[in-house]
């Protein structure tokens, strides 16, 4: 997709007219629906603000196929073939983590879309990102636990995905803390990504009867898990993060996802910017029904990376590009006003939601502490 023509001469012509970002999303593989949301954010943000100094802007989308070793192939040849000025993406942790040195080596910034794990940015400092961190979402879930009265909770956690072992990590640890018991999580069970059979996991959680399961994990894995617990007469009030927020999630589980909680970036209801109310016109005639908060993190991720080519001055030089995205400050997104911190990650709210009738539906608002 990029500008390469037959003659140095007319590709540096054409060059001077665009500006590349690349886009890394996994549109094939066990990620892909979440990919496909993510996209749509980016591809909304690039049709609202197609330009940068005076210059068209021009995604140059790749698939990493949830793939790690994918993901670093990927980043490299944005980066070294087309020349791209910033990455965006990726969704997962594990698939940017992938990437990490490949941006930090070449010194070309890259912005996270929905890569909850505090290692995608640490010791980084060409790494960004538009999403909350696990430490921040796991704390939000296991306060959401204690606050409901649950005195036992049960951890299943998708042990190849950094995402999952990390997010379940920090909830365990803050819920030990609220509620003084070692013993009050009873049991963290472990399966694999692409995993559908879970009866021994379930078996052995059905007869310590938590009262609730933290089971954050690929959205399709953790549909049947709730699908397959509900079968087997387990009645826990089930709870996630953020990657259940896809209509995959509700298609694969059915009235058997009803009244989950899960933690999230976006909704309507907190829409509180200007920015968010383009993007919401803009999503319903482009796609109708509700956007998932990945496609507002996507929407983001990009206005991220524009405005610092813009503050940079340049789109050429990327560790000036690089610097500008760090300082962001008080810029405004879809998922509110968006500051960076030292390790840039920004300072962001946590939306739960719950699925109701069949739709994912807002049920509480906790501020960024």
């Amino acid at each position: 997709m990029g500008l390469f023509t037959g003659c140095g001469g007319e590709e540096k012509a054409a060059d001077q007219n665009v500006v590349k970002v690349g886009v890394f999303l996994p549109l094939t593989g066990d990620n892909a629906a979440g990919g496909e949301l993510e996209l749509r954010g980016i591809k909304l943000a690039n049709q609202l603000h197609p330009e940068v100094l005076g210059k068209k802007v021009e995604l140059v989308v790749a698939d990493n196929k949830s793939d790690k070793a994918e993901a670093a192939s990927v980043a490299a040849r944005l980066i070294e073939k087309d020349k791209v000025s910033v990455l965006v993406g990726s969704y997962g942790s594990s698939l940017s983590m992938a990437a990490g040195n490949i941006v930090k080596e070449n010194k070309v910034p890259a912005v996270g879309t929905s890569c909850t794990n505090p290692q995608v940015t640490a010791n980084n400092d060409y790494y960004f990102r538009a999403c909350f961190i696990d430490p921040f979402q796991g704390k939000v879930m296991a306060e959401y636990a204690h606050q409901n009265g649950f005195k036992k909770v049960a951890i299943v956690q998708e042990v190849s995905n950094d995402y999952s072992v990390g997010l379940a990590k920090f909830f365990r640890e803050e819920f030990v803390k609220l509620t003084g018991d070692e013993n009050s999580i009873v049991d963290v069970a472990n399966y694999q990504t692409g995993d559908k059979d879970f009866t021994a996991i379930l078996t052995n959680i059905k007869a310590l009867n938590p009262d609730a399961v933290f089971a954050p994990g690929n959205f399709t894995e953790s549909a049947l898990l709730v699908k397959q617990a509900r079968q087997l007469g387990i009645d826990a009030q089930f709870m996630g993060g953020d990657t259940w927020e896809t209509q995959e999630f509700i298609d694969v589980g059915g009235k058997d996802v009803e009244g989950v909680a899960l933690s999230t970036a976006f909704d309507r209801e907190k829409a509180s910017t200007e920015e968010a109310k383009k993007f919401l016109d803009a999503y319903t005639k482009e796609y109708n029904g509700e956007p998932s908060a990945l496609t507002a993190m996507a929407y983001d991720a990009y206005l991220i990376a524009v405005s610092g080519i813009e503050k940079a001055g340049t789109a050429t030089d990327t560790v000036k590009i690089r610097d500008a995205i760090a300082a962001t400050k008080d810029l405004e997104c879809v998922t509110g006003m968006t500051t960076l911190d030292e390790n840039g990650d920004p300072i962001k709210g946590v939306v739960i939601k719950t699925v109701k009738d069949g739709k994912f539906t807002f049920k509480d608002y906790v501020e960024a502490k």
